[in-house]
């Protein structure tokens, strides 16, 4: 497949400002990359702990450029101290969080302190939920069950700090559990790699290329499993500083990976 099969009209959506891939993947579509990675590690990925998509934007929001350890001690640190849960402690499908939306930006930023940049989410957070507040009349997002996905997603995205990753987090990790794929700096970087996407594609712009790449059958559990992967690829494997592919189990499929194989031959 070359992205020159796409009409040119949406190329130029896709990659306005962008040199766009020429060379022919060296893979038939995203499943061929699952079934190596599922080879890889050996087993799938534990089932996620899916919550509703209040809850999982509140953590999106907290969790950018933070470790996975840090994120889930500060969800879970803003339960404990703003949260309530009504359908008792080990259950979050009916977590209350105007106390968060009431506090002060103090003592937020306060509870953010294991995640980074903590005095900006603190300020991005208050507003988030005082905006859905203004815009719903109530602090929930239970109605966007009712929406179609795109809409769901923009309406998530004009709220502050939301991005392209946030929404398709809560559109597909939450209970809505809709087709996406959440593309962190770890996808991003492999997706460029691999020879998906050009150097400077935005988040938004690869995740538009790999969605096509999904079999018809991926549901959004298997896209949900796709990121987790990939995500553990690129902490493993594929980091920011170093490609190593002579471990890699997409290196016969990516770009890089060949390239770095042919120039040590």
């Amino acid at each position: 497949m070359r992205l020159t099969d796409v009409p040119t009209a949406q190329q130029a959506a896709l990659f306005p400002d962008a040199s766009r891939p020429e060379r022919p993947l060296l893979f038939r579509d995203l499943q061929e990359i699952q079934d190596r990675l599922l080879t890889w590690w050996g087993e799938p990925p534990a089932p996620r702990e899916v919550w509703d998509p209040l809850t999982q934007l509140i953590y999106s929001l907290c969790s950018s450029r933070t470790k996975d350890a840090e994120s889930q001690a500060t969800i879970l640190a803003l339960r404990e101290r703003f949260g309530g849960w009504p359908s008792g402690p080990n259950s979050w499908d009916e977590v209350r969080w105007e106390r968060l939306r009431d506090a002060s930006v103090a003592e937020i930023e306060d509870t953010l302190r294991l995640a980074t940049f903590p005095d900006r989410k603190a300020v991005q957070l208050k507003r988030t939920l005082e905006r859905i507040t203004e815009r719903v009349g109530s602090l929930s997002l239970a109605f966007l069950a009712k929406y179609r996905t795109d809409k769901v997603r923009a309406w998530i995205e004009e709220l502050p700090g939301a991005g392209v990753k946030a929404s398709a987090a809560v559109v597909n990790f939450s209970s809505l559990r809709r087709r996406a794929i959440a593309i962190d700096g770890h996808h991003q970087r492999i997706a460029i790699r691999l020879g998906i996407a050009p150097a400077n594609a935005t988040a938004r712009q690869v995740e538009a290329t790999l969605v096509p790449l999904t079999p018809v059958g991926w549901t959004a559990i298997t896209m949900d499993e796709h990121h987790t992967l990939v995500k553990k690829l690129g902490q493993r494997v594929c980091s920011l500083r170093e490609a190593h592919c002579t471990r890699c189990p997409l290196r016969e499929v990516c770009l890089t990976g060949s390239a770095a194989a042919t120039s040590r031959s």
